[in-house]
């Protein structure tokens, strides 16, 4: 019997979610968290197979919860389920560890395929993801050409951010850091991209995903 834990702060999603996921996985049981601190107290209790994990959400720190919960939970498997654009952040959760990415853009019978998948402990790229990385070989897109590439995984969690709209001092309040040190990372940011503002950034971006 598969355990499985959907963790996001939005109550409709981990219904529609977790029913899903009962209907279409033989004898599931699915088991609901709506933050990191909860996630990490649930996972305590009794071993999981999966974890389908929002990547913004109230006592999350992006790459970090990959990080702590592999570092508890070294052999559970992890789907990122987020609205952030899988062509330009999916590649990075997948590099920091994560099992799978899935949009919420994405319809049902995806999220049953994603969820099975990583059951039959495999791997899961969408088909939008996988055509990404098939035009990013053929392009010769490399890490020393993609200026993307070159940012730490701190500085793409700002990156992100900023593409959604935050202001710094939004920022700074989310991660648990000084405005001046978002700020730092913002100059850094942009230097590394060649950049001088966020439209060019998120230009910047499209044009490397």
């Amino acid at each position: 019997m598969p355990n499985i834990l959907v963790v996001d702060d939005q109550e409709v999603v981990r219904y529609g979610t977790s029913l899903i996921l009962q209907r279409s996985i033989d004898n599931a049981h699915v088991s609901e968290a709506s933050d990191f601190e909860e996630t990490l107290r649930i996972l305590a209790t009794q071993p999981f197979d999966l974890v389908i994990l929002d990547i913004d959400m109230p006592g999350g720190n992006n790459h970090q919860m990959l990080d702590i919960i592999r570092l508890r939970h070294p052999h559970i498997k992890i789907l990122i389920f987020s609205s952030y654009d899988e062509q330009i952040f999916g590649w990075r959760y997948l590099e920091a560890g994560a099992d799978g990415f899935l949009s919420k853009k994405t319809g049902i019978e995806e999220i049953k395929n994603a969820a099975k998948c990583l059951l039959r402990d495999e791997k899961y790229l969408s088909p939008t993801l996988k055509q990404t990385l098939l035009n990013n070989i053929s392009n010769k897109k490399t890490a020393a050409g993609n200026p993307i590439h070159r940012l730490s995984n701190r500085e793409n969690n700002i990156m992100q951010l900023l593409i959604k709209g935050a202001s710094v001092a939004e920022i700074a309040d989310k991660l648990s850091l000084q405005i001046s040190t978002v700020s730092t990372y913002k100059k850094r940011i942009f230097e590394k991209l060649q950049v001088s503002n966020v439209i060019e950034m998120i230009e910047k971006v499209q044009l490397y995903s």
